[in-house]
């Protein structure tokens, strides 16, 4: 499958093949534009086939040994799950903050690049040269897709991922969480983190949808683990319950220093953990 890579009208560049689907916004000098366009094209050739070769270790959950990932993107899955490995995990869910990781290394070195962002579905990577900052819009509905809230990022803030999970992405969740948006040191870690914290959102309620990852899906790597498929309408004591669960294990995140900020919505409840980088209306 050949992939795509096109220069949408307001000069971003869209690279698609397959199930990835990214958009990089570059500030510079033209020189350099035209070099991150060059360098991201290249990095992005030919990495869906080469994590496709390595989909039985990505697919399969961690526990006592550290997994031998050949791809670079491959190891950043694996190390950024790593941490996660008491609780269920594959690498798989770090793949779309890995990859945003993988093309935005291959373009930060280019002399004369102001910023850059790395979209790869929600899940970000950002590049600030020293004085630059940008800032990110939060969005808590799919269905209401118009950003609610900024994250602000500088230069000098530890911040170089952002991530987004719920029941409603293109994932499946184990939890309730509508988005929980993380701030992390890498894309990476910051998919990781946002996936452990989206699973945890949860509560017991007939309102409750729930089926098997496999049902859904015959090759997810979440096998028979019971996956949420619909939220009706919930008590409020039944959202405090879900959103207390995730702030709990955001909280325990930050105090090992893997996450730098999370926000969490379920249904029009919100929740925040960590830096004032976040901010909301």
């Amino acid at each position: 499958m050949a992939h795509s890579a096109v220069t949408l009208p307001d000069g971003r560049l869209h690279l698609q093949e397959g199930p990835i689907d990214i958009v990089i916004g570059l500030s510079g000098t033209r020189a350099a534009l035209v070099e991150a366009r060059a360098r991201a094209e290249a990095a992005f050739a030919g990495l869906l086939g080469a994590l496709a070769a390595e989909l039985p270790l990505l697919r399969t959950p961690l526990a006592v040994d550290l997994p031998a990932a050949a791809h670079p993107a491959a190891q950043r899955m694996v190390a950024a799950c790593w941490p996660h490995r008491r609780g269920f995990i594959t690498p798989m869910a770090a793949v779309a903050g890995a990859v945003a990781e993988h093309i935005r290394d291959a373009l930060a070195e280019t002399p004369g690049l102001a910023s850059a962002y790395v979209n790869n579905g929600g899940d970000i990577a950002l590049h600030l040269a020293p004085g630059q900052r940008l800032h990110i819009g939060l969005v808590r509905h799919l269905a209401h897709a118009a950003p609610e809230g900024l994250v602000r990022v500088r230069a000098e803030d530890p911040v170089r991922g952002i991530a987004t999970s719920g029941w409603p992405g293109r994932s499946f969740s184990l939890g309730i969480a509508d988005a929980v948006t993380v701030l992390a040191a890498s894309a990476a870690a910051a998919d990781a983190a946002a996936t452990v914290i989206a699973n945890a959102c949860n509560v017991a309620h007939p309102a409750i949808s729930r089926a098997p990852a496999r049902s859904l899906d015959p090759d997810s790597d979440l096998g028979d683990l019971l996956v949420t498929t619909a939220v009706g309408p919930l008590p409020p004591e039944a959202v405090a319950t879900a959103l207390a669960a995730g702030e709990a294990v955001a909280e325990a995140l930050l105090a090992r220093g893997l996450i730098h900020a999370a926000l969490l919505a379920v249904g029009d409840t919100l929740g925040s953990v960590g830096t004032p980088l976040l901010s909301h209306g």
